[in-house]
This record gives C-alpha cells, structure tokens and sequence, in this order.
C-alpha cells in the first residue's frame, strides 16, 4: 500500500521539480540579459562633417572699351527780312562745314526738348543809373518769360569787379535775385565779368544744355583803364593813358574774351541801353563794336534800343529766338586730335534769301 503511494508520488514530484527548474530559468535569464544590456559601453560619437567651401571663382574680367565722341551740336537761327523766326525747316534745307569740308547732319534737335542754362549779366556801374529800374524789370521778366521748369538761370552784376549774385537757379529764384541787385555809381568791370559768367557755365552746366550769356551793358570797360593808369601811376609815368591806347586795350580784351566764350560754347547777347549816345565818344562806340564781334562769332545778337520802351521788345526778339533755334548736329570727320579752331560756316542750301545765324566755330574738348 505505501509502496503504491510512493510510485504515485514519483511522477507529481518530477513534475514539481520540472515546473520549479523552468520558473527559476525564466528567471535568470531576463536578470543576466538585463545585466549584459547595462554593461554595454556607448555607441561612439556620430561622425561630423565639415562641408566643403564653395571655391571663389577667378573674377571675370572685361575688356573696356572706351567710346570717345566727336558730336557736334550747333545752335542755329534762321531770320527772314523783317528779322522774324522762321520755322519748319528741315535738315536737307541746311549745309554745314567744317573747315571748308561738308558735313553729314545726324539730327535737327528740337529747342524744346534742350535745357537752357542762362548768364544774365547787368550793369549797375554809374552809366546806366539813370535807367537801371526799368532796366532791373526788364530782365527780371525777360527770365520768367523765357525759363522753361527744367531751364535755370544765374545772375551776375557788373560793378568795378564782378559780382556772383545768384548760382544757377529756377525762374523764380533768378527773377527775385535780379530785382535785388541795386546799382551802384563805379567803374565797369566788363570783360572781367563776362570771363567770370563764362567760367561759372563751363564749370557749373552739364552737357546737354545750351549755354546763353544776355548781357546789359555798354560794353565800356573803364576798371581796365582805371588799372592801366594805376599800373603807370606805380612805375612813377604820370603820363596819362591815351585813347589809341585805351583802344588797343579794348581791342585786345575783345579777342581774348571772344576766344573763351566760344571755348565755352556759349552764345553771346548784349543789349546797350545808351542808345544812339554811344556814337558820341569813340571808346563807347569802339566798345559797342566789339560786343558785336562777340556776339557775331558766338551766333547770338547785339540790339541797340533807340529808346527805353523798346527793351522789352528787345528781350521778346531774344526769347523767340532762343525756343526757335535749329540745333544741327554732326558727326566731326576730323580725326587729327588737333585742339586748335575749328572753324564752321552754315547756310540755307534751299532758301538763299533767308538769314541763318550759327557760331564760327569751336575748340574741341579733351578727350
């Protein structure tokens, strides 16, 4: 009977031992596994890479080419008999040389479409006191009428020294500046201050624009002769400047002032409000003569009122004129690279009968 139960109880026993060695292996296992999971050392560093810099590539390098440009642009009036501006012309009713050689217009320029930079010079010397209000008036609304927005205007007087009364400047600037000069009983510092407005365009205008110098004056330069007989004073000569002197000395002062408004490209205007008195002193009339040379060289005009009512006609002539130009353009043949004159002569190769009015010449500019 008990040997019964013991063989009855083998097989539960090895059961129970199988059941307790498979508990205490699962139990092992996942404790080692978790031991060999700790013990693991940390994965090394994630490689960094340093990118590459784009190379700078070689700078591309340009051939210059160097434009130089031998246009010419001349302001040209054309006049019939009674003085009147005459329109509509067109380019194949002009012939144009250059020193004698004929030359190919490129453009007839619209006047309009050209900006104006204008020298207004007026005498406030003791010769002109007597009338230098209306005179004042005149000019100031000579520049309001003739001032276009994009147009400006400097001022100068002309006292015993120039004097810069206003920089380039809109119409109503310039006007306002005019009418604040007041006049002044002393020389004539002419010439000196035609150089000076000159100078100032040259310096101060762009290119593109005409340049136009109107100058109220008789041309009497008396600071000269003031100089001269200063200088002679000095040397201890008591003797007095003659007047084949003082002519000499005017004539002289005209070409060399001549020269430099044409160097400057400026055409030239003068307006001598002594009328018909000028013809009683040989000086004022040799002067009178030479403000027409500068003028005649430059294309511009000289105007002697015969009385003090016809200055506002005058100045209207003048504005008209100026908005009705031709402005013929060429291309110079004249490949010497000479800085000398260059002489121009233009006509009306269609209509003979009209008046055409432009500058001698020029001296090309540096290149």
């Amino acid at each position: 009977m008990q040997s019964s139960k013991r063989k009855d109880f083998l097989p539960a026993l090895a059961i129970a031992a199988l059941a307790f060695l498979f508990l205490g292996f699962s139990l092992f296992i996942p404790s080692t596994s978790a031991q060999k999971v700790k013990q693991l050392p940390p994965p090394p560093p994630a490689p960094t890479y340093k990118p590459k810099p784009t190379p700078t590539p070689a700078p591309i390098e340009y051939e210059v080419v160097r434009v130089t440009s031998n246009l010419v642009m001349v302001p040209v009036s054309v006049t019939d008999a009674q003085g009147q501006p005459v329109l509509g012309l067109k380019p194949a009713d002009f012939r144009i040389e250059e020193d004698g050689r004929p030359q190919q217009i490129a453009q007839l320029g619209d006047p309009e479409q050209v900006p104006l930079d204008i020298a207004l010079l007026v005498d406030v010397s003791g010769s002109v006191v007597s009338r230098f209000d209306f005179e004042q008036q005149a000019a100031a609304s000579f520049i309001k009428h003739v001032l276009k927005p994009d147009d400006r205007a400097t001022v100068f007087a002309i006292d015993d020294k120039p004097r810069f009364i206003q920089p380039l400047a809109s119409a109503d600037v310039a006007a306002q500046s005019v009418m604040s000069i007041k006049p002044a009983n002393s020389f004539t510092a002419f010439f000196d201050s035609v150089l000076a407005a000159v100078k100032y365009l040259d310096q101060s205008s762009t290119a593109g624009r005409r340049r136009i110098a109107v100058v109220i004056s008789d041309g009497d330069d008396t600071a000269r002769i003031l100089d001269i007989s200063a200088a002679q004073s000095r040397s201890g000569s008591m003797k007095l400047v003659g007047m084949e002197a003082q002519l000499a000395m005017l004539d002289k002062a005209t070409t060399d002032t001549q020269r430099e408004v044409q160097r400057g490209e400026v055409t030239f205007y003068s307006i001598n409000p002594s009328g018909q008195t000028l013809h009683l002193n040989v000086r004022t009339a040799r002067s009178q003569a030479g403000m027409e040379r500068i003028a005649e060289a430059t294309g511009g005009a000289s105007f002697v009122p015969a009385r003090d009512a016809d200055l506002i006609e005058i100045f209207n002539r003048i504005a008209a004129e100026i908005r009705s130009q031709y402005l013929l353009q060429y291309y110079s043949d004249n490949q010497t690279g000479a800085r000398t004159f260059r002489r121009i002569t233009v006509t009306s190769s269609t209509r003979r009968q009209l008046r055409v009015r432009a500058r001698e010449g020029y001296y090309p500019k540096g290149k």
